[in-house]
């Protein structure tokens, strides 16, 4: 059967996507190669949320050509579904296969073992061999959610995340994320604890659920579902030590929720909503949801409830229109507000959004300082929440060592309020410790060990 390597672009979302095609994959008896260099198929997942990201996925298609000119290159993901012609123009690309049609990966390329064949599917266009074939289709019409917990990358081998929702059916001015992923769906409940249940199975102390509009799960179901109620079931029918939620709109954090997170040691103490502007002139032009006040209703109702809690915020700089006073308000409002980290993202223009078509663009220098001073912000918060932290006793979990690191004396570990640890002592990974932060460096809290138990034998 063929060899393969998938190369990976993105958000968490489309890193869940790529693990489910690895799984496939794998179910079909292809078999995975080190790198790129050495398989016969390469699966490039791509992003296409920025223009940095698009030319990140051109560059590496690029050089996998140049280093490996026999493989196949299939180019999937967002950046396939929304520019399919660009990216087949590409020298040495194969395939292009949209989101619309990315559980058909597998089946592809079990069917290809022998050479290019053409494609047909409605929305596809035929190809003569050895000419790029494309896979493209209506994703409105999508309604699958490609489903493997995402076990690689830093920190991942530890804390597996699981995709449980996809799409999204709002329309904010700067986003291309609906036009290439469709409309908001979910996995079904019973496949989101069967899940959680394999992966607890597998020893997994800490699980993170992740999806595009993560608290929109279950809105189109009928009859309709609440994210709420999923974690309360997860929490009950399944053992599972620890959840962690990924980012949440500010709309979704209910005083509910926040009691639900308060009430239990079995979810982490972390909330990341983003926010992109601390402006409401802005956040009008973005069509956002929500302005100021109601954001700041949200933080203060997390803080109420759980005073070291991990805030964390995306933050867009330099948005069509943006003024100076704009800028300023956006300062003005992080620095108010009890936020642990930020998230800064340069605007970047993307092509059949609403934010393109305007004429008050702003310049690329006046972007880039924007930028830097929110994230000059960000870090002075992270560093300040860190230090607040001190002496207090953090439930960390062990994470695995970097290959780099395997011989270093220490151990990281991340805690519940998102704080990064460094243990001094070299420790297995994946099991619960409860430590005290002794001392802040950089961006990490060194730590000394109170005691070493199972999180179920303490709550037992």
């Amino acid at each position: 059967m063929s060899t393969f390597y998938i190369e990976q672009f993105g958000c968490r979302a489309t890193q869940a996507d790529g693990a489910a095609i690895e799984r496939q994959l794998l179910d079909r008896g292809c078999t995975p190669s080190a790198s790129p260099q050495t398989a016969e198929f390469v699966v490039v997942n791509t992003c296409t949320v920025t223009s940095s990201a698009d030319a990140q996925a051109r560059d590496a298609i690029r050089k996998i050509y140049a280093q490996n000119p026999a493989a196949k290159i299939l180019v999937t993901g967002c950046y396939a579904q929304r520019a399919p012609e660009e990216l087949a123009a590409l020298p040495g690309v194969s395939f292009v296969v949209g989101n619309s049609h990315k559980p058909q990966i597998p089946n592809l390329i079990a069917a290809n073992n022998n050479g290019l064949v053409a494609i047909s599917a409605v929305g596809a266009q035929q190809a003569a061999p050895q000419t790029p074939s494309l896979l493209i289709g209506d994703i409105f019409a999508t309604r699958d959610v490609l489903v493997a917990p995402v076990l690689g990358g830093e920190g991942n081998h530890t804390r597996p995340t699981l995709k449980i929702q996809d799409g999204c059916n709002n329309r904010c001015s700067f986003c291309v994320i609906p036009f290439v992923r469709g409309k908001s769906r979910s996995l079904p409940p019973d496949t989101v604890f069967s899940e959680i249940r394999r992966l607890c199975d597998s020893g997994f102390q800490e699980i993170v659920l992740s999806g595009i509009n993560l608290g929109s799960w279950g809105r189109d179901f009928s009859p309709r579902a609440g994210f709420l109620d999923l974690l309360r079931r997860i929490l009950d029918e399944t053992p599972l030590p620890r959840l962690r939620i990924s980012s949440i709109e500010p709309l979704d954090v209910t005083q509910d929720l926040v009691a639900l997170f308060a009430s239990t040691s079995r979810i982490a103490q972390h909330f990341h909503m983003p926010l992109q502007s601390g402006s409401d002139n802005i956040l009008s032009a973005m069509h956002r949801w929500y302005r100021t006040e109601h954001y700041a209703r949200r933080a203060a109702l997390i803080r109420e409830f759980l005073p070291h809690a991990a805030i964390g915020a995306d933050v867009i700089a330099g948005f069509p229109g943006e003024t100076e006073a704009d800028h300023a308000a956006t300062l003005r409002f992080i620095d108010s507000l009890p936020f642990t980290y930020l998230h800064v993202f340069s605007y970047s223009s993307r092509p059949g959004t609403k934010a393109a078509a305007l004429d008050s663009q702003l310049p690329g220098e006046t972007i880039h300082r924007r930028a830097a001073e929110l994230r000059a912000l960000g870090e002075s918060k992270a560093t300040a929440f860190r230090a607040s932290q001190l002496d207090r006793t953090h439930r960390v979990l062990t994470l695995k060592r970097p290959s780099k690191l395997s011989t270093a004396s220490w151990t990281p570990a991340l805690s519940s309020n998102y704080l990064q640890f460094r243990i001094s002592e070299a420790l297995p990974a994946n099991q619960f410790l409860d430590v005290r932060a002794v001392a802040a460096q950089d961006n990490f809290l060194h730590a000394e060990v109170i005691a070493s138990r199972q999180l179920a034998a303490a709550s037992a």
